[in-house]
């Protein structure tokens, strides 16, 4: 199997030169972050944490804490004085580009927060691109036995079927789901 698996939204547009490089990032982490095999108990700021410096060489400004400090917050709306009104919190962002980056782990996997990536990034000013990236098998105890929810292909599923159907239209130049 190749690695990382992929997808690029809309489907008859060919991807941007940027994807390759940020693939190529997903690749080099390949031994800490993939879910292909037996892994069990990665989190998503686990996977963020050993994505973060090939990331930031591309030019990406990384979370890098759970602090207000490490924090990436980007605009939705503007009050008073011109000051951020409502922003949003991200797991990365590439500004030249206007790309958003997301790093789901079980969440991603058992609720609903492609959708919600989908939502707020929407909102998010100067937000050109969407990156989600899940796992491709995410494993966890229910009970006494281990559950393998294939986190990929339910969002790759969710994507094809958005931009399939054109009911729904997003704000975006392109989407990009990766399955690590």
């Amino acid at each position: 199997m190749l690695y990382p698996l992929w997808n690029y939204y809309p489907r008859n547009v060919r991807p941007p030169e940027w994807v390759d490089s940020l693939l190529s990032v997903v690749r080099e982490g390949e031994p800490a972050i993939s879910t292909v095999s037996a892994r069990s108990g990665l989190t998503s700021d686990g996977v963020l944490r050993e994505l973060s410096s090939g990331l930031r060489d591309l030019g990406y400004a990384v979370e890098s804490g759970k602090t207000s400090v490490g924090k990436i917050r980007r605009p939705v709306l503007f009050g008073d004085n011109g000051q951020a009104e409502v922003s949003y919190e991200i797991d990365a962002f590439h500004d030249g580009h206007g790309i958003v980056v997301e790093v789901e782990a079980g969440r991603g996997a058992r609720g609903n927060a492609v959708y919600r990536d989908i939502v707020r990034t929407s909102l998010i000013l100067d937000a050109r691109y969407l990156v989600v990236m899940l796992p491709i098998a995410y494993r966890h105890q229910s009970g006494e036995r281990e559950v393998s929810v294939a986190a990929f292909s339910a969002a790759r599923d969710q994507f094809n079927a958005i931009f399939a159907s054109q009911r729904l239209r997003l704000p975006f130049e392109g989407v990009l789901v990766v399955g690590y």
